[in-house]
């Protein structure tokens, strides 16, 4: 069942966890270290994504822990020093809330001139019933000191990167005055289930809202700093790199940008002529969505109907009565807007690293001719 890492946590033997996501129905990108998409076709039906198809982004290879030896270490700038079991975990009051992970270069590949990292479609994002402690109720119990500024997280995966020295741990930070207003969970279920090992057992940081590069997997560490951090996946990865006129532009990843997928129909699906129901799920990481827009072959946007409860940080379904009249190709066009005002645009914006792309969706069906 299980290798040996870099470090000194073992890890789950890498084709048997290829394997099981192939058998899922995932797109594998890559096997070592695993990096699968869903497919848009699974993502019809239901609201969230069923553990198994859930999409599956790692940096190193996937940590085999122990539950019941694990401990969570909150230390640093604290009046209270931690080291937390999952059994008193759970023993605390806890949350559910519903949370769209996306990864921060799904639709990389579309961009133009390529970017190197994981060529995604636009599979790489899915919704999950997420179950665990508040954060925040974590740190309070702890008691940060005045001068804390920011809390880092550390998973148990690490491994070898470029341009750094030994080995270095996947590990995120958050400022601590964005601590409350995020939401974040500490999470040990997903669905209803514990956690799955591919998504972070025992212990899975989720913020909502955010890039899922900050929900990190297999939490093992929380320390509260007094300065601004400065890791691998803080400070060299995870930037939106670009140049404006002559000026090199640095910007860190944070908030999904909104976004919409055309689930139905699918790509290339041959429909017969008359009515149909195009469908979809849109979301955003500012605002809860205002609305969803669609073109067919180029005409006049047509404002979709929203299912579902607004809620910043999960997608909802949305879905248009539409004719079909044309046979041959069509075009199908989606484009959301949150309420904090902001709209997809046309193109997606290059970034030198591929992040951030959410550029309005374009997919062909044809319709038979009668």
């Amino acid at each position: 069942m299980s290798g040996e890492g870099l470090g000194a946590v073992p890890a789950v033997d890498p084709e048997e966890a290829c394997q099981t996501a192939i058998d899922a129905g995932l797109v594998v990108h890559r096997a070592h270290p695993l990096n699968a998409e869903t497919s848009i076709s699974l993502l019809i039906g239901g609201v969230v994504m069923p553990n198994a198809r859930f999409y599956v982004r790692n940096h190193f290879q996937i940590p085999n822990l122990e539950g019941a030896s694990w401990r969570l270490e909150v230390g640093g700038l604290v009046e209270r020093y931690h080291a937390l079991s999952l059994a008193q975990l759970r023993a605390m009051p806890t949350q559910t809330a519903m949370v769209t992970l996306e990864c921060a270069g799904n639709g990389r590949a579309q961009l133009d001139p390529p970017v190197p990292g994981e060529p995604w479609g636009l599979g790489a994002v899915s919704t999950a019933e997420w179950t665990g402690v508040s954060l925040a109720e974590v740190l309070d119990r702890a008691r940060l000191k005045p001068s804390a500024r920011e809390v880092v997280f550390q998973g148990a995966d690490s491994g070898m990167v470029e341009g750094r020295a030994g080995v270095t741990s996947f590990e995120r930070s958050l400022e601590v005055n964005q601590l409350r207003d995020t939401g974040a969970l500490l999470a040990f279920a997903m669905n209803g289930e514990a956690l799955p090992i591919q998504h972070g057992y025992p212990l899975r940081l989720i913020v909502p809202g955010w890039y899922a590069v900050a929900s990190v997997k297999w939490l093992t560490r929380i320390q509260v700093i007094s300065e601004p951090f400065s890791g691998y996946y803080q400070l060299d990865k995870y930037q939106y790199e670009r140049d404006r006129d002559g000026q090199a532009e640095r910007e860190p990843v944070t908030l999904q940008r909104v976004r919409s997928l055309i689930v139905e129909p699918q790509a290339d699906q041959v429909l017969d002529p008359g009515e149909t129901t195009i469908r979809g799920l849109p979301w955003s990481g500012a605002a809860p969505i205002a609305r969803v827009e669609v073109s067919i072959n180029g005409d006049r946007w047509q404002q979709a109907t929203l299912v579902g409860e607004r809620q910043r940080g999960r997608w909802q379904w949305w879905q248009l009565a539409a004719r079909l009249h044309t046979a041959g190709s069509v075009t199908v066009r989606a484009k959301a807007t949150d309420l904090a005002g902001r709209t997809q645009p046309d193109h997606p914006p290059w970034n030198a690293q591929g992040y951030g792309n959410n550029a309005v969706q374009e997919t062909r069906i044809n319709v038979r001719s009668r």
